[in-house]
């Protein structure tokens, strides 16, 4: 599933063909894909500008005039594509809209934006922006982690006296929104921290707030990872995964000590670090 960092890649390459352009035409192509599609869908689209294009957490928010703002999750497989002309370096044809795509958006401008989900795990409903933090997949949500209102302090004080492992309380998006397994294990092996800890037992999560700042910042840069169905709008992979210094590296080497990086199952999900590295509840020297 896409992690804060491919959706975030998603929503910069949008963002030229989409924000503040008019949505001339939309056709929706089934009912729904996770869940049902709200009711007159291709209706409520048409004609509405996208004011804004943001995103919280793991979603999309296109923020329409006319008060609504249209939420999008990409599930497992979804997609955005863009084709036809557009700001920045669209300059083809639009695409015949293919099986997968679901929802088909032709803006003003000329471009053609596709949400593709061959899976249909994703999600796109519309709410009212002023009420949009009540709406049930953004309710209760933690701070964005490359946000001011996450930091050492918060942190703190949210894993205070938990017994509960440190990447199982990482993961969990009322603590800190848009983590997901490959940023955790990246970030606590940069940390030198232990997942398997108590996470009321982190002495100084200073360390650890900045890890997860810096490889989501690297991760963005790169264009997310495509381990297997994410793309950037223009079609092309990320490649941060070339970069992964534990995630999916069993066997081999750890960049910081030459120990074979380790997988374990945690909630029935692998795990990887470095068994020296991350050995105990303080980084290493």
């Amino acid at each position: 599933m896409p992690e804060l960092p491919e959706v975030e890649t998603v929503r910069r390459g949008l963002a030229p063909a989409m924000e503040g352009q008019v949505i001339a035409a939309a056709e929706v192509r089934r009912e729904g894909l996770r869940w049902p599609f709200p009711e007159r869908l291709a209706e409520r689209l048409t004609g509405r500008r996208v004011e804004m294009l943001g995103r919280r957490s793991k979603y999309i928010l296109a923020g329409l005039d006319g008060g609504e703002t249209m939420i999008l999750h990409l599930g497992m497989s979804g997609r955005m594509t863009i084709s036809g002309e557009a700001p920045g370096s669209f300059r083809h044809e639009r695409a015949t809209p293919e099986k997968h795509d679901h929802v088909v958006l032709d803006m003003e401008n000329g471009a053609r934006i596709a949400l593709n989900d061959a899976r249909r795990f994703g999600a796109l409903d519309l709410w009212p922006t002023a009420l949009i933090e009540t709406h049930k997949l953004l309710a209760g949500l933690g701070p964005e982690p490359l946000g001011n209102s996450f930091d050492a302090a918060y942190l703190a004080e949210r894993l205070k006296g938990r017994a509960l492992p440190l990447k199982a309380a990482l993961m969990d998006q009322k603590i800190v929104a848009g983590l997901g397994n490959i940023y955790v294990c990246e970030a606590l092996h940069r940390a030198q921290l232990s997942p398997l800890m108590p996470s009321g037992a982190l002495a100084d999560p200073e360390p650890l707030v900045a890890a997860i700042r810096e490889v989501l910042t690297e991760a963005i840069a790169a264009g997310g990872s495509s381990i297997s169905d994410h793309r950037q709008a223009t079609g092309e992979l990320g490649y941060f995964q070339h970069t992964f210094r534990v995630y999916g590296r069993e066997g081999a080497p750890c960049p910081r000590c030459g120990t074979p990086v380790e997988r374990i199952a945690q909630s029935g999900r692998s795990t990887f670090l470095c068994p020296t590295c991350q050995s105990g509840l303080t980084p290493r020297h």
